[in-house]
């Protein structure tokens, strides 16, 4: 809230062109890197490497621009914790739109598995086996339901301030499923989303 008070503080209180001029500078700056993946794209096509190279785009959070007057990120909103995430594999047919949630913890088995890496990710025997899921099966039918991943996704997010002397950290919870968000925040208040 505070970014969004200063946003329209600054433009003398006159909200719609304050947000109207944020998100013109927002959308420029997603097109600019529209753009520069565009050119990435191209070079790898004109490539002998096209036919071999797979591509995984993610990008960091995105930014509210206005909704809940909240201008900024780290909320347990959709606009916030929805990241792009796009896998281009030449084997696969392209154009596919995944509903599924996922997780960016999900990246690294995947890239084992279309790559046909093996070995230990363990340093030594203390270590853990690695999270996540191969997104594999949703390459090859994106609607399927044949993973072995979660039915949602799950952010976590420490909206609150740390908790003095208790090394705890207020957290905040939001649990997407394809229909359904759930927010948990850390004082105890629930929001419940049908998408």
């Amino acid at each position: 809230l505070r970014f969004f008070n200063s946003l329209d503080e600054s433009y003398n209180y006159d909200t719609e062109l304050a947000v109207k001029t944020f998100l013109q500078a927002y959308l420029a700056c997603v097109a600019f890197a529209d753009e520069q993946v565009g050119k990435v794209l191209d070079a790898l096509d004109a490539s002998r490497f096209k036919d071999n190279t797979v591509v995984i785009f993610i990008s960091d959070h995105g930014w509210h621009v206005g909704e809940k007057d909240f201008l900024h990120k780290n909320s347990p909103w959709e606009e916030s914790i929805r990241v792009p995430f796009v896998i281009r594999d030449p084997r696969e047919q392209g154009g596919a739109q995944v509903l599924h949630p996922i997780s960016l913890v999900d990246l690294y088995p995947t890239i084992v598995e279309l790559c046909g890496l093996d070995g230990d990710t363990q340093k030594n025997a203390n270590g853990v086996e690695l999270g996540g899921y191969s997104l594999v099966p949703f390459l090859k039918k994106p609607d399927t339901k044949d993973w072995d991943g979660p039915d949602g996704a799950l952010t976590v997010l420490a909206l609150g301030a740390l908790s003095l002397g208790s090394g705890k950290i207020d957290q905040t919870y939001s649990y997407r499923t394809e229909e359904w968000r759930y927010i948990r925040y850390a004082s105890g208040r629930e929001e419940l989303y049908h998408h």
